[in-house]
């Protein structure tokens, strides 16, 4: 072991005189200046070669790591476009939605089965609220065309008098492209008979589904029959939200 340190010796000692003269070197020379000694001249290409890769090796982390946290932080600042900006809507019916008929001109010419257009919404409360959607005077309004789920539930409470007083009843959602008149796009029926001790009649309507709208387009609910219950807000309501499909 002593013989091959001493022999080892030598060539330290050579790498010792070769950092030295590097450490002396100016800033700027090239390793030519080094031709002299050859043996100083491959250390200090090694020495070049290694500080590079490092180097290079920290560049290419920094890089990934920063990529990575852009991806994934989503804390600071705002939500990227997409997920802030997806559009939905969910409305709920009010008490006084019901105080007018909603057979007025203004939303064209409807079937009898589903005459009456609830002209009235509940669009910013603890239960309801409208997001990069429009809403005006019972209609909802697409803003960012896309494949939209579209969906409404109504709550009639229909009061009569014994067996003979159940009706048909009809809920219809109402599709408008602009400037065009209304179209049907869904609608469900239920023909319901109470019992003759009955004083209320209840039943609720539930439909929905998916459709390619456009921008523009207007979607409004309409119904054969205004014996609802608009005190309920978690039992009436009407909406849509578009799907990234």
């Amino acid at each position: 072991f002593p013989s091959q340190l001493k022999s080892q010796a030598p060539g330290s000692a050579e790498e010792l005189r070769c950092l030295q003269v590097l450490n002396q070197q100016p800033e700027g020379s090239s390793l030519e200046e080094l031709s002299s000694s050859q043996g100083c001249l491959k250390l200090a290409s090694t020495i070049k070669g290694y500080v590079a890769t490092v180097t290079e090796n920290m560049i290419r982390k920094s890089a990934v790591k920063e990529a990575w946290r852009s991806y994934f932080n989503t804390s600071e600042g705002p939500l990227p476009p997409k997920i802030a900006g997806k559009p939905s809507a969910h409305l709920t019916l009010r008490p006084q939605s019901l105080a007018q008929d909603g057979r007025s001109q203004r939303f064209g010419n409807l079937s009898q089965s589903c005459r009456h257009a609830i002209p009235h919404w509940g669009h910013s409360s603890l239960h309801s609220h409208v997001q990069n959607m429009t809403y005006r005077a019972g209609r909802l309004r697409v803003e960012q065309p896309g494949k939209y789920y579209v969906y409404s539930q109504i709550y009639f409470r229909y009061r009569g008098a014994g067996r003979d007083s159940g009706p048909q009843l009809v809920q219809c959602i109402q599709w408008q492209p602009a400037h065009s008149p209304p179209v049907l796009l869904l609608k469900g029926v239920g023909t319901k008979c109470w019992a003759p001790e009955a004083d209320y009649g209840l039943h609720a309507l539930y439909q929905g589904g998916l459709f390619e709208l456009k921008a523009g387009d207007e979607l409004f609910v309409s119904v054969s029959s205004l014996e609802i219950d608009s005190n309920d807000t978690a039992a009436s309501y009407f909406g849509a939200f578009r799907l990234d499909l």
